[in-house]
C-alpha cells in the first residue's frame, strides 16, 4: 500500500490477528491507546468485519526491516463523531496508531508512518485529518507536531483533540 526506504505500510489481514491480540496486551501500548486488554476472539470481533471490508476503518500494519511493528487505522470521520469533536465540516478523516514494538519507541519511526499515511491520504483528497491524543502521551503529542497536528480542543480530562490541514501549496496543481 504504502512503501518508503525499509518503512511499509499494509492492509492488515487475518494472519495479524495473533500479532494484534499480543500487542493489545502489552501494558506498555495500552497506557497510551485506548483499548483494553484483548482476547483473540475480542480482537476478532473488532478487526475481523475492518479486514474483511466491512467496516469503515481501514486497518493497516506497520512493518520496519520486513517485520511487523505497529498498527495504523485510517477513517472518513462519521457525522456523530464530528459533532462531538465540535467540527462543522464534513471532508475530516481520522487516524489512530501505535508502535506494537516498543524496543522502537523513541526512534522517529512513528512520525515518519504517520507523515508517509497523511500523504496518502492527501493524495486520495483528504484536506484534515483529525486524531486523539491522551494528554500525559508526550512523546506522540511530539510526533504529532512534528507532522504539523495542531490541539484544537480538550475532548475531556485525559485527552486533546488534534488536527493536521493539507498545506495550501499541496493543493496547487502544475
Amino acid at each position: 500500500m504504502i512503501l518508503k526506504d525499509e518503512l511499509h505500510i499494509r492492509l492488515m489481514n487475518w494472519d495479524d490477528i495473533d500479532l494484534m491480540v499480543k500487542w493489545l496486551n502489552d501494558s506498555n501500548v495500552l497506557e497510551f491507546y485506548e483499548e483494553p486488554p484483548s482476547t483473540k476472539q475480542r480482537v476478532i470481533k473488532k478487526y475481523g468485519p475492518r479486514i474483511d471490508g466491512h467496516h469503515y476503518v481501514v486497518p493497516c500494519i506497520v512493518e520496519y526491516s520486513r517485520q511487523p511493528i505497529g498498527y495504523i487505522q485510517y477513517y472518513k470521520v462519521p457525522q456523530s463523531e464530528l459533532k462531538r469533536y465540535g467540527l462543522d465540516e464534513d471532508h475530516y478523516f481520522g487516524i489512530d496508531q501505535f508502535i506494537g514494538d516498543t524496543r522502537l519507541w523513541g526512534k522517529g519511526i512513528g512520525t515518519r508512518m504517520i507523515q508517509m499515511m497523511l500523504q496518502y491520504l492527501l493524495e486520495r483528497g483528504a484536506s484534515k485529518v483529525v486524531l486523539e491524543v491522551k494528554k500525559v502521551n508526550e512523546r506522540a503529542i511530539s510526533s504529532y507536531k512534528k507532522c504539523r497536528f495542531e490541539k484544537v480542543s480538550d475532548l475531556d480530562y485525559e485527552s486533546d483533540l488534534m488536527v493536521w490541514a493539507a498545506p495550501v501549496n499541496s493543493l496547487i496543481k502544475d
